[in-house]
């Protein structure tokens, strides 16, 4: 059935190989579906309403392919991508499944897998270039430590800084027009990841030599993992000009990783992040990396694809009312008014707001007695939610 949230090529959806892929294995089982191939899920996707399939090298090629196969199998892909409509956005390379990696890629202590890792870095992104991708993602799985005395924290920061390096000098060297875009998590696989937060991906972003060329891709489950509000990081990112691309799934409280359909257990979350994105201007992909449940067949991965963007569709429809309904605007206006007396006293600094500044007399007493009608506010926002305004 066609309705208004419907998707559609036009709304930027796009998802990863590896979410509508996953086979449906986890720590404790084996998988429970086939596994997809490529072009099947290119097909899968483009029946679908979305705009684009992202990837890991890794997801496309076998690690222990020779060149004659790799050759064949992106060609193939490529076919598949003209064939369907569908576009390749973001790329990256997967470094924690080989088991070279078990000590991290960029900030191993062994300075051979150091250097093997940006050779792979270096052949992804050749073939994620090939594909059109225009955002390279970096998310450091084994980049961390279980005993700390085992890495020097400084080292590793410092080899993660030589790696961007390196590969920013190298791709525009090849003419890449290309950014590169930044994942953090705070732990999950290795017991405790370095640059754990978006946060701590922006202050890392500025000591690199070209800031300009890299940004971050926040995911909600891994800002949820460390209790953190998502939308607070997003918005954070876009303030400085650094959100490159987004992660949509959803998480149940801090526990493991759990990379869950958009919007299935944080629903009011997902409306304010839905919001922010919608309000403030971003027009880049809307990634979701999660997966489906284990319970489910290859029906029921196409019905957690749709979720997905369906979910964000009339998550976004609803912010259009919120934008839209007289009360609630009516109490932000409220909430928000601008008191004549003070305006003049913030603001850049001068001297001579300083100095009015420091010669007010408030009152406090008022200032401590005025009610901020959240409590309604928030009701008003759920009964939207609800479907009852």
């Amino acid at each position: 059935m066609q309705d208004a949230y419907t998707p559609r090529p036009e709304h930027r959806f796009t998802f990863g190989l590896w979410t509508v892929g996953n086979p449906g294995r986890d720590p404790f089982g084996d998988p429970v579906r086939a596994t997809l191939t490529a072009p099947a899920i290119v097909e899968l996707l483009a029946g679908i309403g979305a705009h684009g399939v992202n990837l890991h090298d890794e997801d496309l090629l076998p690690r222990d392919a020779d060149a004659a196969t790799r050759e064949r199998i992106t060609v193939d892909f490529e076919k598949a991508l003209a064939d369907h409509g569908l576009r390749v956005p973001m790329a990256t390379t997967n470094l924690f499944s080989d088991p070279v990696f078990k000590d991290g890629a960029f900030t191993s202590n062994d300075p051979g897998v150091r250097a093997h890792a940006l050779q792979r870095t270096m052949r992804a992104i050749e073939l994620g270039v090939r594909l059109g991708a225009e955002t390279y993602v970096f998310w450091g799985g084994r980049e961390g430590v279980e005993s700390h005395v085992s890495k020097d924290p400084l080292d590793a920061i410092r080899w993660f800084r030589d790696a961007l390096n390196f590969l920013t000098h190298w791709c525009k060297d090849q003419g890449y027009d290309l950014k590169f875009a930044l994942e953090a998590k705070p732990n999950e696989p290795r017991g405790d990841l370095f640059l754990p937060t978006t946060g701590a991906m922006l202050g890392f972003i500025e000591t690199l030599d070209h800031k300009e060329m890299v940004g971050v891709n926040p995911e909600v489950a891994h800002e949820r993992m460390a209790g953190l509000d998502f939308t607070h990081a997003v918005a954070q990112a876009w303030d400085a000009g650094k959100l490159f691309h987004i992660d949509l799934n959803d998480q149940a409280g801090p526990r493991y990783d759990q990379d869950l359909r958009f919007g299935s257990s944080d629903i009011k979350g997902a409306f304010h992040l839905v919001r922010f994105l919608e309000e403030c201007g971003y027009d880049g992909p809307l990634h979701f990396d999660a997966h489906a449940y284990r319970t489910e067949d290859a029906a029921g991965v196409r019905d957690f694809a749709i979720g997905c963007m369906r979910t964000y569709r009339i998550l976004a429809d609803k912010a259009a009312r919120m934008r839209a309904d007289a009360e609630i605007q009516g109490i932000l206006a409220e909430i928000r008014r601008d008191d004549p007396a003070v305006m003049p006293l913030l603001g850049a600094y001068t001297a001579e707001r300083a100095a009015a500044l420091r010669a007010h007399a408030f009152d406090t007493e008022a200032l401590a007695a005025r009610g901020m009608r959240y409590e309604r506010l928030d009701q008003l926002v759920t009964e939207l939610l609800l479907g009852i305004r």
